[in-house]
């Protein structure tokens, strides 16, 4: 056998053992992971799937419905916010589509803040809740301002947080942000119909593990993430291939969208808070967060100095003056009479 053809039937052989070795590492740390953060609610049937909900609090009080961002799942918003509002509130926690312990059955077409709204509804009455108060993060800005465009009457008000409301063309520089930029390469394979399924099956899961907890701290910074911020929110989750994959159908997508709800946004009449940090590296408050609430008929802007892109974490107390101050409002006050009529 010729030299050459024989070393590279060795490379290939090494190459195939090494993908078969990372495809089961992958497959064993897929196991661990699930085992160590198991569902935390319960599962409520949709048309062609399911989706894990969390309830707290007293279900006769109004309805907050808490809506994680992108790259983590609905305890994350638990972390920071569960526990402070479950005394006053009933409070609905969702693992949006294709993340955490949700269902994604339609793939791509799972990825728009539009069918997002419409699974959240769909979600929503399945379990009882008819108005409610929108609180969401980061990429949920764009599913909770979809939400209020398709279903204005169960809309009772939007506290959005470092919101993604806008398009924009700007990407992360690596020289400034490594890992962002590493994050978004990964994310653009991962939509590939080859490379995709093979680099998610085989390197996301190791590469993930050795970066997320940097991944984690530059998301919160100039702020500090807990200490037990990556065990209590089962970031790990995300390093599964299907979720992965539904982050990243979510992520590359979404611009599209934007562009078609955003000419729409001054339509949207319910009370409205904004909350966001002149630190977000992440989001730019200036393309998103203000622009809206240039926009939209009833929005209150809040601007925190210092504060960085996780601002549930870094004021929940805001956070949670801005739903009183929602809850509230007149016809806020009258649909929970009504409620409690009933």
């Amino acid at each position: 056998m010729p030299v050459l053809l024989r070393n590279t039937v060795v490379v290939l052989i090494v190459l195939a053992v090494m993908l078969a070795g990372l495809f089961l590492f992958t497959r064993l740390g897929v196991q661990t992971i699930e085992a160590e953060h198991p569902p935390a609610g319960r599962f409520v049937d949709v048309e062609r799937g399911r989706m894990h909900v969390v309830e707290l609090g007293n279900r006769a009080a109004p309805a907050v419905v808490l809506l994680h961002g992108s790259s983590i799942n609905l305890a994350d918003m638990r972390m920071a916010l569960g526990d402070r509002l479950e005394r006053q509130y009933h409070v609905v926690l969702v693992d949006r589509p294709g993340h955490g312990w949700s269902d994604r059955p339609d793939g791509a077409a799972d990825a728009s803040p539009a069918r997002q709204a419409a699974i959240l509804r769909e979600t929503l009455s399945r379990i009882g809740v008819g108005r409610a108060i929108l609180v969401a993060h980061s990429w949920a800005g764009a599913l909770a301002l979809a939400y209020a465009l398709a279903y204005p009457e169960q809309t009772a008000g939007l506290v959005l947080l470092a919101p993604l409301t806008h398009p924009s063309s700007a990407t992360s520089a690596w020289h400034d942000n490594f890992v962002h930029f590493l994050l978004d390469y990964s994310m653009q394979i991962a939509r590939s119909p080859v490379l995709g399924p093979l680099m998610t099956r085989t390197v996301i899961l190791p590469i993930g593990r050795l970066t997320l907890g940097l991944a984690v701290r530059t998301a919160f910074a100039p702020q500090s993430p807990p200490a037990d911020y990556i065990a209590k929110s089962g970031a790990e989750l995300l390093l599964r291939p299907s979720e992965f994959i539904a982050n990243a159908e979510d992520v590359s997508d979404v611009q599209d969208a934007l562009k078609s709800q955003a000419p729409r946004y001054a339509t949207i009449n319910v009370p409205t808070t904004i909350i966001t940090g002149t630190d977000d590296a992440v989001l730019s408050p200036d393309v998103n967060a203000k622009a809206l609430a240039r926009v939209l008929p009833d929005a209150k802007l809040i601007v925190l100095p210092g504060v960085g892109h996780m601002v549930h974490f870094a004021a929940p107390e805001q956070v949670v003056g801005a739903i009183a101050d929602i809850a509230r409002e007149p016809g806020q006050a009258a649909a929970d009479a009504a409620r409690q009529a009933r």
